[in-house]
């Protein structure tokens, strides 16, 4: 099948130059859109969808050339919502979403064949366009041949070679895109519904560029032979989770403690420098101490993000979806499905975000439903806060007995997850596993900087959490533990004032009034308080509890730990806390759905609020549950 003779040219409308980036999963399509827009990103929603909008400003273009970069696709008439929402944009049908004026489509040049056979689908459809050749570098290492002029000369269109995450090509690329106006529009054969003469072509471009040469990549072959056996694969697996854990404890607590000292530092010096007063108790207690609380957390959170960024990048995600996928499939999932919930290990929301690669409906729903029980980097100050407090940090031959509490945390969260998901798609759910494909891209380390942007991004998302969620909750929160006074007591203590106030108060009252349906799990009032106040989002207990002990005790967070060892309840004369009533509110938290976000992206991506009422409900009830199954047998074994 021979070329075509070049399409009429294509005029580009006036004023910025929309350009739609085009290319397929793990081609390096993301770190290029990263590159070229730098932090001009801005991140929304397609019109009536709920798939993923990034478009950004072409650095130095002075806003004349505008980058869409549309999700990753194999082709234009995918399965997928994502796929779908691809082949919507470039045929102008999404309500809003004007055509684009040009396609910068991208092919990894380490798998060419497959690369082009996109890369035709793109061109065919009449656009001026430029094609980019990623991956160049590996092609070399691999003593494979790539002529990028050859190439142009089969497509009709420029093609550029780069290397993005090291930004080599990129000042080229960005010469020709300031150029969008002037692109070609490419002579490729047309007939795209005839997949077989589709891949012929491609078969032939590649043999003529001489580009069907490539030395087998015998590091990535030696590395899956360990990786992906069913037996050592799963080994790896636990061992990287297991230093995960670790690292969790081990690596942040000195760090955790100079951000314990500054916010403490930081109350004093509220105290010290203005009159004592209602504003005071509010900035010292409420914000400082209420946002420091979770603040405290970040060199955890720095560590977590760090692990599945860096095992995102390397090429590993992929390949444990793989291992598990024999397990994903007895439970009515596939390994598809393990990459969204593992991503839930950061959060819950770009988690169920992410189960747009589903083809399967009901597999997407399915792996929607379970995702909260995935536990998220939001649980982590409870889970941190309460093993502190009553785990010893004793060791377990050469594993800390801290980190395997928090690992089987972990490992429960993800149990009753896959549990849920075999109970669903054997009742509500019930269907046929889809088969399971994912292509495996080649081992990569990313580049220092790379994996500090993506860090810094998590980061940042966490402290605007604090600084928003958290704060307006720690604010509401010292209102309501103040509001209203207790009547004054004659020869009482400040102590015994500041707990009659305390339960006086607005909270104080919502935590005696559900304290009888929370008793049974060891719960006091206290806690109800904490549990009601986490609804908003999970780590809010913490603030709550800081709150109330910096309210009767005036400490600071390391003395919140201590006062929840130390604090007995008058009424009985016991421990308010213990070994038995931790474990119970930890399992409270690994079951119960209590983050708002996490339920409004739910209703959105299953179109209404049905799914998000029954998984709130049923976790609602699996958490008192288990929180009381939990704490009678810890009782039990004590």
């Amino acid at each position: 099948m021979s070329a075509v003779p070049a399409m009429p040219a294509v005029r580009v409308a006036e004023g910025p130059v929309r350009i739609a980036l085009v290319g397929s999963p793990n081609s390096g399509k993301t770190t290029l859109f990263n590159a070229l827009t730098g932090s001009s990103a801005r991140v929304g929603n397609y019109a009536g969808v709920t798939v993923e909008r990034r478009e950004g400003v072409l650095t130095g273009s002075h806003g004349g050339v505008r980058i869409l970069d549309l999700p990753g696709t194999y082709a234009l008439d995918g399965e997928t919502p994502d796929e779908h929402v691809v082949h919507e944009v470039l045929h102008g049908a999404v309500p809003g979403e004007p055509i684009p004026d040009a396609l910068l489509v991208v092919a990894d040049a380490t798998t060419l064949r497959r690369s082009l056979a996109l890369v035709h689908e793109a061109l065919a459809l009449g656009r001026p366009a430029l094609v980019v050749l990623t991956m160049i570098d590996e092609v070399k290492a691999r003593h494979g041949r790539l002529d990028p002029l050859a190439l142009s000369r089969h497509l009709g269109v420029q093609v550029v070679g780069v290397v993005g995450h090291r930004g080599v090509g990129l000042d080229v690329l960005r010469g020709f895109l300031d150029d969008a106006r002037n692109w070609r529009v490419a002579r490729v054969p047309t007939g795209i519904a005839d997949a077989g003469a589709r891949f012929a072509w491609v078969d032939r471009v590649v043999h003529e560029i001489g580009a069907d040469v490539l030395a087998a990549d015998t590091r990535s072959d030696k590395i899956d032979r360990l990786l992906l056996h069913p037996v050592a694969g799963v080994v790896v697996f636990a061992a990287v989770m297991v230093l995960l854990f670790q690292s969790i404890f081990a690596w942040a607590v000195p760090a955790m403690d100079a951000i314990d000292t500054l916010f403490a530092l930081a109350a004093d010096g509220v105290r010290a420098t203005l009159p004592e007063s209602w504003l005071v108790g509010l900035l010292a207690d409420g914000v400082i101490a209420g946002v420091g609380s979770v603040v405290i957390f970040l060199p955890q959170i720095l560590i977590l993000f760090t692990f599945l960024h860096l095992l995102q990048d390397v090429g590993y995600m992929a390949r444990a979806a793989f291992v598990v996928d024999r397990v994903m499939g007895r439970v009515g999932l596939q390994g598809r499905s393990f990459v969204p919930l593992l991503s839930c290990f950061a959060c819950a929301v770009p988690g169920i975000m992410a189960t747009r690669t589903i083809a399967s409906p009901r597999e997407r729903l399915a792996t929607i439903l379970v995702a909260p029980f995935m536990t998220c980097s939001a649980r982590l100050p409870v889970y941190t806060l309460l093993i502190a407090a009553f785990v010893p940090a004793t060791s377990v031959g050469p594993v800390g007995l801290q980190g395997l509490v928090m690992l089987g945390l972990y490992v429960l969260g993800a149990t009753v997850a896959l549990t849920a998901a075999k109970i669903l798609n054997s009742t509500l759910l019930r269907g046929r596993v889809s088969v399971f494909y994912m292509e495996l891209p080649p081992y990569r380390w990313p580049t220092m900087r790379m994996l500090v942007r993506q860090v810094g991004q998590s980061a940042r998302a966490f402290l605007r959490r604090a600084g928003t969620i958290i704060l307006a909750a720690s604010v509401v929160l010292w209102v309501l533990l103040h509001v209203p006074q207790a009547a004054p007591i004659a020869g009482a203590t400040p102590a015994e004032t500041a707990r009659a106030n305390l339960e006086a108060s607005v909270a104080g009252r919502l935590g005696h009034a559900i304290e009888p349906v929370i008793a049974p799990l060891g719960f006091d009032w206290k806690v109800g308080v904490g549990l009601v106040a986490s609804l908003a989002a999970r780590e809010v207990i913490v603030s709550t509890l800081a709150q109330i002990y910096a309210v009767s005790e005036g400490e600071s967070f390391r003395g919140v730990l201590e006062a929840i060892q130390a604090d007995i309840d008058p009424r009985t004369g016991r421990p308010v806390f213990t070994l038995p009533v931790a474990l119970a509110l930890m399992v409270f938290f690994v079951f119960a759905l209590q983050c708002t976000s996490t339920i409004a992206v739910m209703a959105r991506e299953t179109g209404g609020w049905r799914w998000p009422a029954f998984a709130f409900t049923s976790m609602l009830l699996l958490a008192w549950l288990g929180s009381f199954i939990t704490y009678r047998l810890a009782r039990f074994l004590a």
